[in-house]
């Protein structure tokens, strides 16, 4: 489950996208972060809806599909429709995800609503291990599914939400890491949480070294390295699934 590829991310950018389309922030700087929040939090909700209560695997990668569907028009419409070329330019860049550039401002903007989001996050690992179980058996351990539910789409909203409003879209990161630092562990989702926090980062300023070293005329956006390294990760992991189910 990452916010990327379930478009909680991309929800949260085009409620971004929408603020930079109208020029909101130059009179507004907080209405970016509230934006992408409050896009986080739509798309986690319709995500839910869609899902339905006794969501499946199948039925939650869809759910996402659609989200990453609708919100990607969203953007194309805003693009396509841009005031000015240097509106154009603001949102492609904001888009493509980057660390360059920013200061200690977007760091306290957003480190609030992260600590919030990771603290709800925080809350749900007994739960996150009884559900290894499936819902029924989760229900016989005492663990509230509705409370559950709700703690992980408000975490992952302000958490994801306040990110992507800094950051722009860096995709991959919440798929990635925790499959690399799951061996460490072990198979208790509970026990990968703290570690996935701190991994996370490593992973992301890992790659912006990276970005910054690699000898290019243009420095290579870190939102478009991390798809391409994360795209093919994510293939290797579908074909393990299918191979497990086969």
């Amino acid at each position: 489950a990452d916010p990327g590829v379930l478009g909680v991310s991309s929800m949260a950018a085009l409620g971004a996208v929408l603020t930079l389309y109208y020029g909101v922030t130059a009179f507004a700087p907080w209405a970016l972060p509230v934006a992408a929040i409050s896009g986080a939090l739509v798309g986690v909700a319709v995500l839910m809806l869609l899902s339905g209560s006794a969501s499946s695997l199948v039925t939650f990668i869809l759910a996402g599909a659609i989200l990453n569907i609708l919100s990607s028009a969203g953007v194309s419409l805003a693009l396509s429709m841009a005031p000015n070329p240097w509106a154009v330019n603001e949102i492609v860049d904001w888009l493509m995800g980057s660390l360059a550039d920013r200061s200690f401002e977007e760091v306290r903007m957003a480190l609030p609503l992260v600590v919030i989001g990771c603290g709800l996050l925080l809350t749900t690992g007994r739960a996150l291990d009884a559900l290894t179980l499936g819902d029924v058996g989760a229900r016989s351990l005492g663990v509230s599914m509705s409370a559950t539910r709700w703690s992980l789409a408000l975490g992952v909203a302000l958490a994801a939400g306040a990110s992507v409003a800094v950051t722009g879209v860096i995709g991959f990161v919440g798929l990635v890491t925790p499959h690399l630092l799951r061996p460490l562990v072990g198979a208790r989702p509970g026990a990968l949480l703290v570690p996935s926090i701190l991994g996370g980062a490593v992973v992301v300023l890992a790659g912006d070294i990276l970005v910054r070293l690699t000898p290019a005329a243009n420095e290579v956006k870190l939102g478009v390295a991390m798809a391409a390294l994360g795209a093919p990760f994510f293939l290797v992991l579908l074909l393990r699934l299918r191979r497990k189910i086969a």
